[in-house]
Order: structure tokens, then C-alpha cells, then sequence
């Protein structure tokens, strides 16, 4: 009986042992090494003609109870300024390719049809002259795609004369006319819009010949804000933009050029027409999901690849100008407005992407995840005067450290969370060093049951001290609404420092990002 018992107890505290060692992972956080900056472009976004996005997420019109300024909701524009947006994508997506800009100017707009969301009118009310105030008032750069699709090279060309342009021009006397005299400042132009699909159905060669018009003749007048032209890149994993447009560039003649080239993934867990839920999902759909959108992590690397063949000296970047998850529209509302509530198995997506993008950050340097409020991964949600932050914005307030920070090598045997036959990293992680000189660290459980601690080790560097912040929820489809708005919202957690080393628990399904002075 006395070796049943002795063996018995041997036996558990192996098993003790195990779990303990299955529930801890180590981190290192090699500071003697640094790679390229982060680009705070990463964290863009993209706001779309398209449901609610734009009227009643952005604009309420100036004479609305809803405070605002000169017609912008001043709650929206806070809650953007708190993340430090750095680049906002306008109008569209499929929009742009039937945006007629002359519609949306000055003080007589012309209303138009919006056949590709919904079949509503479109009102113009909110057009360029406003789109750069609320970039103004956000503090974010702008990015315009033209319309390559359906309106002659000569449009697109004479609305950069109109934005950029001295008043001694008699587009810029216009722009003047209607309340800017200063030239607007366009970082970055979109030549198009999926020519692939929506933007056309063009032929990658045909797309070819229509972006080199518009890359020589959509100018920039204003020397004030060099401005960067991103041409049409491939659908997800189809490398055939890719090649032709690649190949185009080097061997480009001084009369055109390209600053960059698009990427479009979304996150559906089972390709389109979109069929999953955005809440009241269990775990399959939460494992299909995440092992769905870490495969940006393939694409990155495949057309990068591509583009490293044509461009070794990496000068065109890879813009993921839209990405995020598309799920079936919330019930109740209009389909083609593509309302969805956004939970917690959001944030952990998000994350695993911006992680993906800064460990690719020598290529990706610009991505604009869609959309910014009442659309698809929303940063915001709005009900008339109200609004809420969903877990997704929660996600880049945390990670405003990293904008424009050092990436720096993380090393870590991530262990694995199994649901079924989806085999996915359990712990993903990704460390800078930030503008402040502090080192950040960010920590991402993508189990969705079992807490891990992580013992993070720092080589070069010794830490003083440390403090985190952590994104949690009790379930992984809990989501803010507007009867509960602060569902999933980040606390505090406690990270001890051991020798050097931060230890911190990691909640199931959770982020965490922790700071490290030195």
C-alpha cells in the first residue's frame, strides 16, 4: 500500500511538473541586435463610401446635436487622435472606381447612386474639401485612390491639380474658392482600386498600361508633401499584379515610377460569399479563424519574394491597404452596409497581423486595416449621438508604442494550442525599442483556454523597471455594446521583475503589452 502510495505520488508530481513547464514559455528579447523601424504607416486605416462609415461614423452634418466641428463628430475624431492615426485611405475601395470627385465639391453637390454598397444615394456632402478637414483634425496623413476604372486619365489628373495646386491655378483658385487657399497635402495616391475585380476585371498588362498614364500624369503640385504613388497589387495569393506590375517598375523610365504596391486579404475562415458569425461562435470557428489570418504571414513573405526579384533595393513597399476580418453582416441590418460586431477573438487577430507586418517591416510599411468605424474590424462603433471603441481599437491604443520604434529579434518556442486538426502557435510575440527609449514587448495568447506565464529574458540590456497592460475578456466572443461598453477594455497586470527578468501572466485569449525602462 506504501508503494502504491509513494508511486501514486511520484506520478502526480511529475504531472505537476509538466503542466507547470506546459504553462510556462520563455521569451528573449535580443537587444544587442536591431532591425528596421517600424513604420508607424502600419497602423493605418480606410474609411469607405460605404454604409454608415463615412454619414453618421465620420460626418453629421454642421447643423447636427451631435457636437461636432464643421460637421465632424468630435467624439470620433478624439478617439482617432488617442491612437495617433497616422494615415487614413479615402474613398474607397470598390467606391473609388465610381467616384466622380466634381460631385463633392463646393457649395451645390450633386447626389449620386452607390451601386456598389447597398444601392442608397450617396449625398456628396462629404467629399475632398471635407475628407481633408477630418484628416486635419485627426492628425493623419492622406491617401486618395483615384478612379482608374471608370473615368479617363484626365479626371484623376486634373483632382491632384485641384488638391495640390497654387491659387495662381485655376484649380487651386477653385479649391481657394471654396474655403482652402493653401494647397492640401497628399501623401500617398492610390492609382486604382482592384482593377482585378470591382475595378475594372482589367488584365494584369492591361492594368499595366493604364497605371503608367496615371503615374506620369496624377502630379503633385504642392513640393511641401512629397507624395508617393501605390499602384493595384494582387488579390490575396494570386502573384500575377504582382509580376507584371514588379516587373514594369524596373524597367521604368524617369517619365513615371511607383512608391508602392497593394496587397488585399481578408480574414473570412472560408473564402466568399462570408459565412461566419462575428459572435456566438465557438471554438472551431475561433481556431478556423486565427489559423485563416496567419496566413498574411505567407503571403507577405511570397510577394515579397516576388517584388525582391524586380526591386532587390526594396524601394517599393508592400502596402496592405486593406485586411481584417469579414464575417456575415450583423442580422437586421442592410447586407450591402457590411455591419459587424467585433469581439475579443478580434483583438488576438489583430494582433497576429501588426506582429506579421513589423516582422516584415523592411517591406510592409504602410497597411489600412478596413474599416475604420461601422464597417467590417471597426475601430468604432456609432448609434446616432452614441459610440463605442471596439477590442480591435483597444488593440492599436496599446500599440501606439511601437509607431515608428526598433524592431528588435524576439526568440521563443511559442508551444501549441490544437483544437481538432488546426495546430496553431500558442504565444505570439514581437519587441521594440520605442521613440521614448523604452523597450516594449508585446504578448499574445491565442489559446483560448489555458493561461501561460511568460519569464521574458532582455540580452544587452538591464531592466529597471516594467509595467503592462493586458486586454482581456471573459469570454472569446465578448464584445462591447452600447448598453456595455467597457466589456473588453485594457487593464492593469502585474509584472514582476526577477533578476532581470519580467514575469507576467497571460490571460486565455488575450494581449498584453508590457513596457521596460532602462
Amino acid at each position: 500500500m506504501k508503494t502504491i502510495f509513494l508511486t501514486t505520488a511520484v506520478a502526480l508530481a511529475a504531472a505537476s511538473s509538466l503542466a507547470q513547464a506546459e504553462d510556462r514559455i520563455t521569451v528573449s528579447v535580443d537587444a544587442t541586435t536591431s532591425g528596421a523601424k517600424i513604420d508607424r504607416r502600419i497602423f493605418g486605416q480606410f474609411a469607405e463610401h460605404l454604409g454608415s462609415g463615412i454619414y453618421e461614423g465620420i460626418w453629421v452634418g454642421k447643423d447636427s446635436a451631435i457636437p461636432n466641428t464643421r460637421g465632424i463628430r468630435n467624439d470620433v475624431v478624439a478617439a482617432l487622435k488617442a491612437i495617433k492615426v497616422p494615415v487614413v485611405r479615402w474613398p474607397g475601395g470598390c467606391f473609388a472606381d465610381e467616384y466622380h470627385w466634381r460631385r463633392g465639391i463646393g457649395p451645390e453637390r450633386k447626389p449620386s447612386m452607390n451601386a456598389n454598397w447597398g444601392g442608397v444615394i450617396e449625398p456628396n456632402t462629404f467629399g475632398t474639401d471635407e475628407f481633408f478637414d477630418f484628416a486635419n483634425q485627426v492628425g493623419a496623413e492622406a491617401y486618395v485612390s483615384v478612379n482608374v476604372g471608370s473615368a479617363p486619365v484626365s479626371e484623376a489628373a486634373e483632382w491632384l491639380e485641384y488638391m495640390t495646386s497654387s491659387t495662381g491655378d485655376a484649380l487651386g483658385a477653385e479649391r481657394a474658392k471654396n474655403g482652402h487657399a493653401e494647397p492640401y497635402k497628399v501623401a500617398f495616391v492610390g492609382l486604382g482600386n482592384e482593377s482585378w475585380d470591382c475595378g475594372g476585371g482589367m488584365t494584369p498588362d492591361f492594368y499595366v498600361s493604364q497605371m503608367k498614364m496615371h503615374a506620369r500624369f496624377d502630379r503633385n503640385y504642392n513640393p511641401a508633401q512629397p507624395m508617393q504613388r501605390v499602384a493595384v497589387g494582387p488579390n490575396g495569393g494570386d502573384t500575377a499584379y504582382t509580376e507584371a506590375v514588379m516587373k514594369a517598375y524596373q524597367g521604368h523610365s524617369w517619365a513615371w515610377g511607383i512608391e508602392g504596391l497593394s496587397l488585399h486579404s481578408y480574414t473570412t475562415g472560408g473564402g466568399f460569399p462570408v459565412s461566419q458569425k462575428a459572435t456566438g461562435f465557438g471554438e472551431k470557428e475561433y481556431a478556423v479563424i486565427l489559423k485563416d489570418t496567419l496566413g498574411m504571414e505567407d503571403l507577405v513573405t511570397r510577394h515579397s519574394a516576388i517584388m525582391d526579384k524586380y526591386d532587390p533595393e526594396k524601394k517599393v513597399a508592400l502596402v496592405v491597404d486593406e485586411w481584417g476580418a469579414w464575417y456575415a453582416p450583423t442580422p437586421g441590418t442592410d447586407p450591402g452596409f457590411l455591419m459587424q460586431q467585433n469581439t475579443q477573438r478580434d483583438a488576438v487577430l489583430a494582433a497576429l497581423n501588426i506582429n506579421i507586418f513589423a516582422r516584415h517591416t523592411d517591406r510592409v510599411r504602410m497597411a489600412n486595416i478596413a474599416q475604420m468605424i461601422n464597417v467590417l474590424q471597426a475601430m468604432i462603433l456609432t448609434d446616432k449621438e452614441k459610440m463605442l471603441l471596439t477590442p480591435t481599437y483597444h488593440v492599436f491604443e496599446m500599440y501606439v508604442p511601437f509607431q515608428d520604434a526598433t524592431f528588435i529579434p524576439v526568440r521563443l518556442d511559442a508551444g501549441t494550442y490544437t483544437y481538432g486538426d488546426i495546430s496553431l502557435p500558442r504565444v505570439d510575440a514581437i519587441a521594440a525599442k520605442g521613440t521614448d527609449g523604452k523597450l516594449y514587448v508585446s504578448l499574445t495568447n491565442i489559446d483560448p483556454n489555458r493561461p501561460v506565464e511568460i519569464d521574458t529574458a532582455f540580452l544587452g540590456v538591464k531592466a529597471k523597471s516594467v509595467t503592462g497592460k493586458t486586454l482581456a475578456a471573459p469570454k472569446m466572443d465578448s464584445a462591447n455594446t452600447f448598453d456595455a461598453p467597457n466589456t473588453v477594455a485594457p487593464k492593469p497586470v502585474t509584472v514582476k521583475l526577477k533578476d532581470g527578468r519580467a514575469v507576467v501572466q497571460l490571460a486565455p485569449s488575450s494581449v498584453t503589452v508590457i513596457a521596460i525602462s532602462l
